[in-house]
């Protein structure tokens, strides 16, 4: 990949507009276990909001299977349940195939551009189509030809003496992740195909899907590499880190706790254990502390989401992408059960802090809630009501 295509933005009307750092604007999941034609909208900070049943979990699960192709991840390694993507009111066809359909839209320097890909899930899971469009030109598209084959036949714009380019690829993996490995790059439309190409893997790979377990927060932790998992289960071993590398985030994280947590809080700490492992503790003041296992759910979950929007891709379980400068990239956390276990104060309180993180442009939420209720008042919060699309 090419950093030049990310970093320059054509001069003109409406360059100025084009977001410097990619990310996905738009999912949409055309059939997708129970959604059906369904598109959603995101801004720096959304909220899923629905009841029950509604698909909340199911849209986070599938951005979260498209960040993974992004990534470069096998179809498998993306949809290792694919039966359950599978809508329920799908008909096997004569060669007893069934699947799904999602895409997304990811917004950048190169402006909007689109990527939608269909997967069959029986009897065999495999990529069938994939197309990427840009300003209403296909720049891939791929189909399955000859189904004893594990390969799809792509089509890539070249706009040089042929039109298109053809070739094979693989059917278990996405084609546009893959593209700045087939693509020379040697006329304008091979280096607008790169371009989109790349904006999209940008906008996928730096995403960090989260939803802390309370219960494997309680324990103390043995120290390893200080990078926080997506269960939150090692937050101790990440503090012993976090409060030494950067004393400004530290404080801003200990600010937070006092509004999310019941009585004082004068510091958070990594305490070591005589075994060699270390536990999180609260700092009371006077000589009290309290361990992190006598905090409640809520308290944790709180303290967990606080943490991973005052942190970075360096300290959060991502693998962004190595060849982009840091500033060129954003983080996008997806967060299931955003409220869960909160109470009004505490979800309120850390609604308001991902606002102003968010707002900063250096990281963006998704997050499914039960209550929207909340969000009235908060400035920069994008609702996406799924009991309406479902209705």
């Amino acid at each position: 990949m090419t950093v030049s295509s990310l970093s320059s933005v054509l001069p003109g009307v409406g360059a100025a507009a084009r977001p410097e750092r990619p990310s996905v604007t738009e999912l949409r999941l055309s059939a997708f276990a129970g959604h059906r034609g369904a598109h959603f909208s995101f801004g720096p900070l959304t909220l899923l909001a629905g009841r029950s049943g509604s698909g909340k979990t199911t849209a986070l699960r599938a951005y979260e299977a498209l960040a993974r192709l992004g990534a470069g991840a096998r179809i498998d390694e993306a949809f290792p349940d694919a039966a359950s993507c599978v809508p329920e009111w799908a008909r096997p066809d004569a060669q007893r195939r069934r699947g799904f359909r999602i895409g997304c839209t990811a917004d950048g320097p190169e402006g909007p551009v689109r990527l939608d890909v269909a997967v069959q899930a029986e009897p065999e899971l495999r990529i069938v189509g994939e197309r990427l469009t840009s300003g209403g030109l296909t720049l891939l598209q791929t189909a399955l030809v000859d189904p004893s084959r594990p390969v799809v036949q792509a089509a890539w714009h070249t706009a040089g003496t042929s039109p298109v380019t053809r070739g094979p690829l693989p059917d278990d993996r996405l084609g546009t992740a893959l593209l700045p490995l087939r693509v020379a790059g040697k006329t304008d439309g091979q280096r607008q195909v790169l371009a989109a190409a790349e904006q999209m893997v940008v906008a996928l790979r730096s995403v960090y899907a989260c939803d802390p377990r309370p219960g494997r927060m309680r324990a103390a932790v043995p120290l390893g590499s200080g990078r926080l998992l997506p269960g939150c289960d090692n937050l101790a071993d990440v503090l012993s880190r976090t409060r030494t590398e950067c004393g400004r985030r530290h404080a801003l994280l200990v600010a937070a706790l006092r509004d999310g947590c019941t009585g004082p809080v004068l510091d958070l700490l990594a305490e070591p254990l005589r075994d060699g492992a270390v536990r999180a503790v609260l700092d009371r003041g006077d000589g009290v502390r309290t361990p992190l296992g006598l905090l409640g759910d809520g308290e944790l979950r709180y303290l967990a989401l606080a943490l991973v929007l005052f942190t970075g891709p360096g300290v959060l379980e991502v693998d962004p992408v190595g060849e982009v400068p840091a500033a060129l990239q954003t983080l996008t956390v997806l967060a299931d059960g955003f409220d869960r276990a909160l109470d009004p104060r505490q979800g309120l309180e850390l609604l308001r802090l991902a606002a102003r993180m968010c707002d900063r442009g250096h990281i963006r939420l998704v997050g499914a809630v039960s209550d929207v209720s909340r969000a009235v008042g908060v400035a920069g919060v994008t609702v996406v009501d799924l009991n309406r699309e479902r209705s």
